[in-house]
């Protein structure tokens, strides 16, 4: 693979009380003929996430055609595992409804925080949201206590499948904590009720990995292809994007050296690219992604080369 950036797409003005700064975690959907809506994540002044988006062009991704006014998922009552933030994982389309899985921030005393996922369902085309339930469905477990974050979940058939990072460990760099997370898998038959925990899907190649992260599968006539983030003890505000396959999507080869794009020796996306996205418009493929900061600029593009679409 070989990606050329195209530039930054969109970042919030700083107008809107509740999207001061950031565009993070961008996930597309094709909702109509000519346009690809993007959900973000974006903070408000206190660094709380909430969920809107932006339609752009299909033809010409930085063409912005217009920017959500107010959140279609805002953050959950006081007490429940996403009143801290929440931010956008992917958007499934199951007939008529669109199911948005979710990362749900909840603040800590003995531990900075935590992350488990939810799911909101939009019977309106995807303007607004409305949560199953006020409980997580990746929540709390045994195996898995303190982060079950950032599904990609595919429809397949009459099964449900998902890839996730999941742990419970910390790890200090630079004077603060940071979280210890590995890529699982798992099954379920109605995209809601999920087992306690998942099997490893992708683990650390060496020990100066800490977290793999935000998974986004594609599935094609070869087989499975996973892009995902990876964080280092080495470089702890720096990021980059990792490539896997699989014949089943059970049992992945990393080839993170194919991925294909890297940080920009200037500009918005120098340290860190982030929760890269590939999807398919028209006749290319183009990578939605963050960039330094977790996206504190907004988020931005590339394209496929030609050799290798």
């Amino acid at each position: 693979m070989r990606w050329e950036k195209q530039g930054l797409i969109w970042g919030p003005d700083g107008s809107s009380s509740w999207a001061r700064s950031h565009a993070m975690v961008p996930t597309p959907i094709v909702l109509r003929d000519g346009e690809v809506r993007v959900y973000v994540g974006a903070r408000d002044e206190d660094g709380v996430g909430r969920v809107g988006y932006v339609d752009l062009d299909a033809r010409d991704p930085s063409r912005v055609l217009r920017a959500a006014d107010r959140p279609v998922l805002d953050i959950g009552e006081p007490g429940t595992f996403d009143d801290n933030g929440v931010l956008p994982s992917v958007v499934v389309p199951d007939g008529d409804r669109l199911y948005m899985y979710y990362n749900g921030f909840q603040l800590g005393v003995k531990i900075r925080y935590t992350i488990f996922s939810g799911l909101a369902v939009s019977e309106d085309g995807g303007e607004t949201f409305e949560r199953v339930s006020r409980a997580a469905v990746l929540d709390r477990s045994d195996a898995e206590t303190t982060f079950r974050s950032a599904p990609f979940v595919m429809k397949d058939g009459d099964r449900w499948r998902i890839w996730y990072p999941a742990g419970d460990g910390w790890v200090t760099l630079d004077g603060k904590d940071v979280p210890v997370v590995r890529m699982v898998y798992a099954e379920s038959a109605d995209g809601v009720h999920w087992p306690d925990a998942g099997v490893t899907a992708v683990d650390f190649k060496d020990d100066d990995e800490h977290g793999i992260g935000r998974p986004w599968v594609v599935r094609d006539d070869d087989g499975y292809k996973m892009f995902y983030s990876i964080r280092v003890r080495s470089r702890p505000y720096d990021s980059r994007l990792g490539y896997a396959e699989s014949v089943d999507g059970l049992t992945w080869t990393r080839k993170d050296d194919e991925v294909g794009i890297d940080v920009s020796s200037e500009g918005w996306d120098t340290a860190m690219i982030r929760y890269g996205v590939p999807c398919r418009l028209g006749d290319r493929t183009v990578l939605f992604y963050n960039g330094d900061n977790f996206g504190e600029s907004g988020f931005g593009w590339a394209v496929l080369g030609e050799s290798t679409q």
